[in-house]
């Protein structure tokens, strides 16, 4: 059941809310790096959970695993936040979680099922941004490290996993000046997460952050990431950069076109309720987008989370991002029973 009303609107939080995680393990992730960038999943859960207990909502917490379903069941919390970020250590899998959560019929945050499986080819939306608009490197997919080269490809090149997030692999290694560099890079890539890799161009230039967070609109914040490293000769955001604090900082960033040129990305990947896009700007001031990233790493500002960090420098607390992505899914659940309800709504078989 629902708990306090909150607006003028009749929107209600609700009293409970499920908090379903990345049940981690070690033996689960070919890697320590990949392993690093979950196996605090619980803690930040936590961490969360205090949030809401501080809105007088009881959260209740699940590991993201064989046993979810029939705890959710017993449990029939009012709504979900979806943390999972992979399933026995396999990212695609997360898919998983939006469609047991859609057949249990229980409200929740992030993308759906269409949209977190996409978001785990980066080739593919790299497709579909390009398709319509919205500019990318040049780029190609591997599958084996032996593929022949596309010659329309000007080095320098970075690889990257194309179906693994969390900045896994983006080291100074990354970046091939040559084919024979590039060969072995792909090769351990491949063999190592037994995988495809994507390679794209360079881009020389400034790294920026989109950030959208849906309410009664989307609305956009963007940030560019001031590094402390300029001295070198290929700056952009490492895996440790990602996660050793102090790397880099955020200031705001605003231009019109990058911001409708997010919302195009959001709308295109089938996101929903937020998410966070990676670009880098040429010396041109000529935007490419180079990661996309449907419910990215969630959590306050004191989990160095992206997405908190950066709405802090709008004035924008980690409470009330709860409160929008709680209230925002709780209006589409509510507008989607109204429908499903209506005596007005054709029957199944009528045309």
């Amino acid at each position: 059941m629902a708990g306090q009303t909150t607006n003028g609107n009749g929107l209600e939080l609700p009293t409970t809310v499920g908090l379903v995680y990345s049940d981690v393990r070690r033996e689960y992730f070919p890697t320590e790096a990949q392993y690093l960038t979950e196996k605090d999943a619980l803690s930040d859960a936590q961490v969360i959970a205090s949030y809401l207990e501080k809105m007088a909502i009881r959260p209740i917490l699940y590991p993201g695993n064989e046993a979810l379903t029939e705890r959710l069941r017993i449990d029939k919390p009012d709504m979900v936040i979806n943390l999972v970020g992979s399933i026995r250590g396999i990212e695609y899998l997360a898919a998983t979680i939006p469609g047991t959560l859609e057949m249990l019929n229980i409200p929740y945050t992030g993308a759906g099922i269409l949209g977190e499986s996409l978001v785990y080819n980066k080739f593919l939306v790299k497709k579909l941004l390009e398709q319509n608009g919205v500019p990318v490197p040049r780029y190609q997919l591997f599958i084996t490290a032996n593929d022949i080269l596309d010659p329309t490809l000007r080095f320098p090149l970075i690889s990257k996993l194309n179906e693994i997030h969390g900045g896994v692999e983006i080291t100074k290694q990354s970046i091939s000046e040559n084919e024979k560099h590039l060969r072995e890079r792909l090769k351990y890539l491949i063999a190592t997460y037994k995988g495809s890799a994507i390679v794209e161009e360079f881009i020389a230039g400034r790294e920026l952050t989109g950030i959208l967070l849906e309410g009664l609109n989307k609305k956009v914040y963007l940030a560019e990431k001031v590094f402390h490293k300029q001295d070198e000769k290929y700056v952009f955001a490492t895996f440790e950069d990602q996660w050793t604090r102090g790397s880099f900082s955020y200031q705001k960033y605003d231009d019109a076109l990058l911001r409708e040129y997010v919302r195009k990305a959001f709308d295109i990947t089938r996101m929903d309720d937020y998410s966070k896009f990676d670009i880098r700007m040429d010396q041109s001031g000529r935007y490419f987008f180079i990661d996309s990233n449907s419910n990215p790493a969630f959590g306050p500002k004191e989990l160095d989370m992206a997405l908190a960090s950066i709405l802090d420098l709008y004035g924008i607390s980690f409470q009330e991002i709860l409160k929008r992505l709680i209230l925002n899914t709780m209006r589409d659940a509510s507008g989607r029973e109204k429908l499903n309800l209506s005596p007005d709504t054709p029957g199944e078989n009528q045309g």
